[in-house]
């Protein structure tokens, strides 16, 4: 729930409690003698404050690199990140690592402060938990209320998870399973030369959503109940299409407070090569998404509208990341009052092979004032 929301309830609260307590007075007391009761006062109207809403134009100050892979890790990348806090206020971000063999794993660091972010210890999950080896990237961590349980979503060519009671302890996530076992058909006509990848799943009261792309132009939403989660997910639909480079991949879905607006953002590839995000809007998770800030001139983050710390653009690119939520839990609320992107970034100068780009983490921050 945003500051705005907050007050706004207080006054609520306030107003009739203080209506109350007048009405209860003047019973206590009762009419005077031989006098006509006054008909009691009305309650006053309760103060209304409107619901922060989102900008529809963006802009960003951002650090230099934050997270960058520490030479015991084996990895000369940090990207795809995923990051959630916990119970205590401690931060924890998964991260996808790239060895110099090509090979692709999970990660994860954690701490109190992002200025702590870059010397705190990184695990490699696969070797230190039952994750296991094999292919494995592009996580997204989030808690599951209704189970008391952590998930870890990250694909292997399917969408799998693991799971853990205890975010602290890296060495405690389950072995994978499966969301689903095969590829649903409607991807497999659509995906062309493409590739079925970057799961992210998003609950409303009722139902689980489980948003994935194809590096092909489309975007994809499977469903279960929220009661069968993890099982039972299908229904699998194109809920949004584009070229390819116009909706690539690194996608997430955000509830907006605790309103039903919902806030889809989508990587895409510019004119220039360099990534960048856009984003769109929808009234439920079953809506029709609406562009909101989704071209080059006016993106949702893009190199032309983040400014970085001294001046120092390390970083084109603005690509796969995630906001910062004001909760865990399988809502993915976020506050539109105070918006965070955490994202990879990489050297404008950097080349070669795609797996050996040096990708690291870096945070922005919306200095759109809208609240």
């Amino acid at each position: 729930m945003s500051p705005a929301q907050h007050r706004h309830r207080l006054r609520f609260l306030t107003a009739t409690l203080t209506a109350l307590l007048g009405l209860t007075l003047a019973l206590l007391a009762g009419p005077a003698s031989g006098a006509q009761e006054p008909a009691p006062e009305p309650a006053p109207e309760p103060a209304t404050e409107p619901l922060a809403e989102l900008p529809t134009t963006f802009q960003w100050s951002s650090s230099g690199p934050l997270i960058s892979p520490h030479s015991g890790l084996g990895s000369v990348a940090a990207k795809d990140p995923s990051v959630v806090q916990d119970q205590d206020g401690r931060w924890h971000v998964f991260f996808t690592r790239v060895d110099t063999a090509g090979d692709w794993g999970l990660a994860h660091t954690s701490f109190t402060d992002w200025s702590q972010a870059g010397d705190a210890t990184q695990t490699d999950l696969e070797a230190s938990s039952a994750i296991g080896g094999g292919y494995r990237a592009a996580p997204h961590a989030f808690y599951f209320a209704p189970h008391d349980e952590w998930y870890l979503v990250y694909q292997t060519g399917l969408p799998s998870f693991s799971t853990t009671t205890d975010v602290n302890d890296p060495g405690s996530w389950s072995a994978p399973r499966n969301f689903m076992d095969s590829v649903p058909d409607i991807v497999e006509e659509n995906i062309g030369n493409g590739n079925w990848l970057d799961f992210f799943v998003i609950c409303d009261d009722a139902t689980c959503y489980l948003f994935s792309a194809d590096d092909n132009g489309h975007v994809y939403r499977s469903e279960t109940s929220l009661a069968d989660f993890p099982n039972g997910f299908g229904n699998t639909q194109i809920v949004l299409e584009d070229s390819g480079n116009n909706l690539f991949e690194g996608g997430a879905v955000y509830q907006v407070g605790d309103t039903d607006t919902y806030l889809l953002l989508w990587e895409a590839i510019g004119s220039d090569g360099r990534r960048w995000y856009r984003s769109f809007t929808a009234e439920g998770l079953g809506g029709q998404w609406q562009p909101l800030a989704d071209t080059q001139d006016n993106p949702f983050a893009r190199s032309n509208n983040v400014s970085f710390e001294n001046g120092n653009a390390w970083t084109q690119d603005i690509s796969h990341g995630e906001l910062l939520r004001t909760t865990p839990d399988q809502t993915m609320a976020i506050d539109p009052c105070d918006i965070q992107l955490l994202y990879q970034g990489i050297d404008p100068s950097a080349g070669g092979e795609y797996s050996q780009l040096p990708w690291r983490l870096g945070l922005a921050t919306n200095t759109t004032a809208t609240c």
